[in-house]
């Protein structure tokens, strides 16, 4: 069986070296997944030169196509193709763990935080408005540049609103998906470089069917065993295996997840949704805040890494299943079209969870959106780093204003 391989540097690193270098970029990637792929470009291509220019295009490339968070996803595959399977959790583990730990202290302390001034929590879900505004218009700048795809936005907005729960986000990115097909036509082709992983065909097909079976019958057995653990498994790796787009488009999937079930308060959402902004690593780890805080058993630190490995299991199925197809994927012009569709589709989504429940949770008065549109114009036009940003609206209504 053919396999594709890559150039080692003269001394390949060690499982615990690959740790120690993610670890670094878990601790100093601030900025979204976008600005994590500038970091990652700099330290695996300029500096490390574990791959070239046109390899590394080609991982971001493949990301992009699939559904989770796309630095991660970047990262996995980078750790597989140093130390296999053990690289890649390696890589994972380095880069998620600074963002995860912090968000699950503050999870540990909320309630504490919540008797002493809730003023400050107040302001983190008013900053959440400018942060998803921001993401939104970022994104439908780039998914939604005509008005078929403006259309198709509008439809899933229209349609996430009127059927609320997983059910109409699924309605939605199906849609999407057939409208793309049907009505739209890649630019262009893919920028081509042969992708360079040792992973044969037949793990990467074990992998895509564990992805499948899991997405369809973990639910299924969380209804039959009517078990809190199960339940939470499966909610967490459906949202990290339906998000397209990035990672501001699992707050609808998450949201949807946990405040209707009465796990956290829709409050205490959105509080920790803004926290997780002024944080290094992937979004992805609000997980691990939601699994702590929850009000079922087990909560603290067994319900956050049950909630962080479940939303982050699909990337590694989904990497590991699909390198060995990459070259084929790519090129086929069926799914290019209905990936166009999927990914103006998610802006709807987005748009329709920035109206509820992040701007009916937050925005109370005149001073509420004033704020929140300082922190947008800061965000969009100063290029103030969303962390200074956070920290600017929670002290401002901390201090009691307006």
């Amino acid at each position: 069986m053919k396999k594709t391989t890559i150039s080692l540097p003269s001394k390949t690193p060690t499982v615990f070296g690959i740790f120690l270098l993610f670890l670094k970029l878990g601790c100093t990637c601030f900025g979204g997944p976008i600005a994590h792929l500038g970091y990652f470009r700099e330290e695996f291509v300029l500096r490390q030169k574990w791959l070239t220019e046109q390899s590394y295009a080609d991982l971001v490339a493949l990301s992009q196509f699939l559904p989770g968070p796309a630095s991660s996803q970047v990262g996995i595959a980078l750790g597989l193709s140093r130390a296999g399977l053990k690289g890649a959790i390696a890589a994972w583990l380095g880069f998620t763990l600074p963002s995860a730990i912090i968000m699950l202290v503050f999870a540990i302390a909320m309630t504490h935080l919540q008797t002493v001034n809730n003023n400050w929590l107040h302001g983190l879900k008013v900053v959440a408005v400018a942060i998803v505004a921001q993401a939104l218009w970022g994104m439908a700048k780039i998914l939604t540049p005509d008005r078929i795809r403006i259309s198709i936005a509008l439809v899933a907005a229209i349609v996430t609103s009127l059927i609320v729960g997983i059910l109409g986000q699924l309605i939605v990115m199906l849609g999407g998906g057939l409208l793309g097909w049907w009505l739209l036509t890649p630019p262009t082709q893919l920028p081509h470089c042969s992708l360079s992983i040792p992973i044969n065909k037949k793990r990467g097909l074990v992998c895509l069917t564990l992805f499948f079976l899991l997405l369809f019958l973990l639910p299924v057995l969380a209804l039959e065993t009517e078990s809190y653990v199960t339940t939470l498994f499966a909610g967490f790796y459906r949202a990290g295996a339906l998000v397209f787009g990035g990672g501001h488009v699992v707050l609808p999937l998450l949201q949807t997840l946990v405040v209707p079930s009465g796990w956290v308060t829709n409050n205490q959402f959105l509080a920790g949704y803004g926290i997780a902004q002024a944080l290094p690593g992937p979004l992805f780890t609000f997980a691990a805040y939601l699994g702590a805080l929850s009000t079922q058993t087990p909560a603290g630190f067994v319900g956050a890494s049950i909630a962080l490995i479940a939303i982050f299991l699909p990337s590694f199925l989904l990497i590991i299943g699909t390198l060995p197809f990459w070259e084929v994927l790519r090129n086929h012009f069926v799914i290019q079209r209905a990936m166009l569709g999927v990914n103006a589709a998610v802006v709807g989504l987005l748009l329709a969870a920035f109206y509820n429940p992040v701007w009916t949770s937050a925005i109370y008065n005149l001073a509420d959106y004033f704020l929140a549109v300082v922190c947008f114009l800061l965000l969009l036009f100063c290029n103030i780093p969303s962390w200074a940003v956070v920290i600017f609206a929670a002290v401002v209504t901390g201090l009691g204003w307006p």
